[in-house]
């Protein structure tokens, strides 16, 4: 398979860190974003030469400006686009203030509107945009107290994906969203402490990895659950 550059949002820890890892191990190239550079230190460390980093916050204009700016300087274009970070509050629905609901729409929905917006003229044709959903936003499935923001900007992202699949189709883009279940990441713990998921980060990443580089000649506009079941 050739050399691919793929960007990866949210990629200082988790499963977009375990991604960033798995296709610079790979021999592709990562162009991984995060809000914190030293956070993104490991992960560069990890594969010099293939691994480039950005910081940048994605709900703030000029952190999409410096990823745009980041790849026109070097005249570079995407084969793929993993849109990865994200942003859970714990919450009943009573205590969810507006700026809850703002935070998580801003981080989970507006985040990817602005960046694709942004890099369409860096996007290869036949590339791929793959967004990470959830299964609390995958239609139909069960929901829990305390994720009703969560899984209404996820459910948000996955419409945005058919959206895209459509919009995108002249320019030979595709665009496919993975609803997740339960996976072992920092995120995970710090809103349901103690909580034991029953699928690693490194092994979603791996999944990921090879979903972002290979699924688009098999799918367009799909929203896909990744879970053994629905999440407990």
């Amino acid at each position: 398979m050739e050399n691919k550059l793929i960007l990866i949002t949210g990629a200082s820890r988790g499963i977009g860190f375990e991604t960033a890892r798995c296709l610079a191990d790979s021999g592709h190239n990562v162009l991984a974003t995060a809000r914190s550079q030293d956070a993104l230190g490991k992960l560069k460390n990890h594969s010099p030469g293939l691994i480039d980093t950005v910081a940048a916050d994605l709900t703030d204009p000029g952190g999409i400006a410096a990823i745009a700016d980041y790849l026109a300087q070097r005249d570079e274009a995407l084969d793929g686009l993993v849109h990865n970070a994200g942003l859970l509050i714990n919450k009943p629905f009573p205590d969810l203030t507006d700026d809850d609901w703002r935070q998580m729409l801003e981080v989970n929905l507006l985040g990817p509107v602005r960046l694709t917006r942004a890099l369409i003229t860096r996007l290869k044709k036949e590339s791929h945009i793959v967004n990470i959903s959830s299964m609390g936003g995958y239609q139909e499935s069960s929901k829990f107290p305390g994720l009703s923001g969560y899984s209404t900007a996820k459910g948000a992202l996955s419409i945005l994906t058919e959206c895209l699949a459509v919009e995108l189709a002249d320019h030979e883009i595709s665009a496919n969203c993975l609803c997740l279940g339960a996976v072992q990441t920092e995120m995970l713990q710090e809103a349901f402490p103690g909580m034991e998921a029953p699928v690693s980060s490194a092994l979603m990443g791996a999944y990921i990895s090879d979903f972002v580089l290979q699924a688009h000649h098999f799918y367009n506009g799909k929203i896909l659950p990744v879970a053994l079941s629905d999440p407990e």
